[in-house]
């Protein structure tokens, strides 16, 4: 088969798709503005959770970001020198809630919007079917039987079936690519929970340890001030 009859294929199964799409009515544009939304939220949100690198670098990675500052690299060395060096508990909570708010908020609202519009679809397709038997039955009511009656009869039963049909073929393909996504935002959602879990237990453990250093440190402070006394005593007594 030559290139010539390729394109004629294609722009014959353009021209019938094109036929098939205006036969549908006004409900066809509204579910053509819903499938545009919900596919360009869509892919924004895939590149938005790809560009989070969270998948690309292994947790052994990112444990050793931890203890070597001038290590890290990329989105997630980033991530670390915003929330992993606090001093303080409180503040590397504080600091994580922030990050989630920054972070997770925008993904849900985007997978909130994808949601709005996987249900939205079949039911503008369901409105469409209504308006088309209501033509279809305006067209019996008020045709006389002959050829443009059944004209009439047949373009809102086209459009009824059509309509419902192109709702569903949108919302199907749309609820399995909001379900990937859905899954992928909890796994980032996660991956931040984890990272909190490590940074604190990490802020926990260095200030437990400062704490017994300070502690020693006082011991032998107290125990070189008592031998000084003892001997300025024994001195004294001498």
């Amino acid at each position: 088969m030559d290139l010539q009859a390729l394109i004629d294929q294609a722009l014959g199964l353009w021209g019938e798709a094109r036929d098939i799409w205006l036969s549908g009515g006004w409900a066809m544009t509204a579910i053509a503005v819903i499938a545009l939304v919900m596919f360009s939220v869509g892919m924004g949100l895939h590149f938005k959770l790809r560009a989070k690198g969270f998948q690309r670098v292994p947790e052994s990675t990112w444990r050793h970001w931890l203890e070597r500052r001038l290590e890290r690299e990329g989105v997630i060395g980033d991530l670390l020198d915003e929330v992993a060096d606090g001093d303080s508990i409180e503040g590397m909570t504080l600091g994580f809630d922030e990050l989630r708010t920054t972070e997770i908020v925008p993904l849900d609202r985007d997978l909130r919007v994808m949601k709005t519009c996987v249900s939205a679809a079949p039911l503008v397709g369901l409105l469409g079917t209504v308006t088309g038997m209501l033509s279809t039955f305006g067209a019996l009511a008020t045709g006389g039987g002959g050829d443009k009656t059944m004209g009439m009869v047949a373009k809102g039963i086209s459009e009824a079936l059509i309509t419902t049909e192109t709702g569903l073929v949108i919302a199907l393909p749309g609820l399995f690519f909001q379900y990937q996504l859905a899954r992928k935002t909890e796994a980032y959602r996660a991956f931040l929970a984890h990272l909190e879990s490590v940074c604190v237990q990490r802020l926990f453990r260095k200030q437990r340890e400062a704490a017994a250093r300070e502690q020693a440190q006082r011991a032998r402070a107290e125990a070189r001030r008592l031998l000084r006394t003892r001997l300025a005593q024994r001195i004294h007594s001498a």
